[in-house]
């Protein structure tokens, strides 16, 4: 789930705004020749959708590629008023790339960017440090791979027996533990810096074990171990890239499924804390009373909602507009992306087949449908 709330500030301004989302990749030759021609292209695409002049000519003069970035990178980028409102490079390519000109900005390809370019952590640890790389969900390379090494000399164990041989061992765990220390420490920064919700710890099963043990609260939650050392002499490299791929789907499944045990619970109620349907979603988001909002694009492709300048800032006819004015219709998951922005709605995107059937949009509610409901 995402809290787009950061973005309640531009929601609010009026427009028009411009939208686009674009591939910069500059890898290859095409991609480079196609930079070339970016900002006159988005320029003119702009002017065809109905942009003014000078947001066509802020467009053309942005600097679109994004240098010194590898890989598939995509643009996403607001404009209002001749200024570029919100700049922002994603890693990864666009699903499907977008140019248009609204009376709101259209945040449905960032927010579906951002749920599928989620960060994880994979960790290969023995007991004199380990190899930690952040991941990109969906992405071939990790954004990044950084090494800890720690102490190497008398890491192993060995049988010397008497008192001599207890002092050894007690030097050698005190090793291991410092080794494990520096990795853990080093997977608590970058899984803070980067939001990640994964990290999976592999590698020799002693040094696993303690690094996971001496990770933060916050990152021992989120992380699990897997049974294998891929530096091992003739370990299967696939074998271990296969299972990370695998947790990395299961934790996707897991949280669809407790979304949808949620929303189940909530069935046959007499007030439950659920709404379905558009009608019942929009209600309940003019009164802010959406918690999570689920919701799946694909199945409201098409459809429009009335967009409001003030509260209750989304509306099915003009009668529910109550003193807002009505600045117009727009796509209807760019206008329930608003609404739950402006009300502090988290958002779920749910792939297509996932919501129960019949159901195209849902909502998560903070308090209860009838009865009950508190005056504010």
């Amino acid at each position: 789930m995402q809290h787009i709330n950061e973005y309640a500030d531009l929601y609010r301004k009026p427009g028009p705004w411009c939208t686009i989302y674009a591939d910069v990749s500059t890898g290859t030759v095409d991609t480079l020749e196609a930079g070339d021609v970016r900002p006159e292209n988005i320029s003119r695409d702009l002017l065809a959708a109905g942009a003014t002049e000078a947001d066509a000519q802020a467009a053309a003069q942005l600097e679109w590629t994004a240098k010194g970035v590898p890989g598939q990178v995509s643009r996403f980028v607001l404009i209002r008023n001749g200024a570029v409102e919100l700049n922002e490079v994603l890693p990864g390519e666009p699903a499907q790339e977008l140019t248009c000109v609204a009376s709101i900005p259209d945040l449905l390809p960032l927010v579906q960017h951002r749920g599928r370019e989620f960060a994880y952590i994979v960790a290969e640890v023995d007991r004199s440090g380990g190899e930690i790389r952040l991941h990109r969900a969906g992405r071939v390379q990790p954004d990044n791979v950084s090494g800890v090494e720690g102490s190497s000399q008398h890491i192993r164990k060995v049988p010397v027996g008497g008192w001599s041989q207890a002092r050894y061992q007690h030097h050698v765990e005190e090793v291991w533990k410092r080794n494990a220390d520096s990795v853990a420490g080093e997977i608590d920064v970058l899984a803070a810096a980067n939001n990640a919700r994964l990290i999976l710890v592999g590698g020799d099963i002693r040094a696993r074990e303690l690094v996971v043990k001496q990770l933060s609260e916050a990152s021992r939650a989120k992380a699990s171990t897997i049974d294998m050392h891929s530096k091992n002499a003739g370990a299967d490299r696939t074998v271990f890239d296969e299972e990370v791929r695998k947790r990395v789907a299961e934790y996707f499944a897991e949280r669809y499924q407790e979304i949808l045990e949620r929303l189940a619970v909530q069935d046959g109620q007499a007030n439950p804390l659920a709404a379905d349907g558009v009608g019942q979603v929009v209600h309940a988001l003019q009164q802010a009373q959406v918690g999570t909002l689920l919701l799946n694009p694909a199945a409201l492709s098409g459809r429009t909602l009335l967009v409001l300048d003030a509260e209750p800032w989304v509306a099915t006819a003009p009668e529910e507009a109550l003193e807002a004015n009505v600045l117009g219709k727009e796509s209807a998951p760019a206008v329930l992306l608003r609404a739950a922005a402006l009300t502090d709605a988290q958002v779920q995107l749910m792939p297509p087949g996932s919501l129960p059937e019949g159901m195209d949009l849902a909502g998560l509610l903070r308090w209860p449908v009838g009865p009950g409901a508190p005056s504010a």
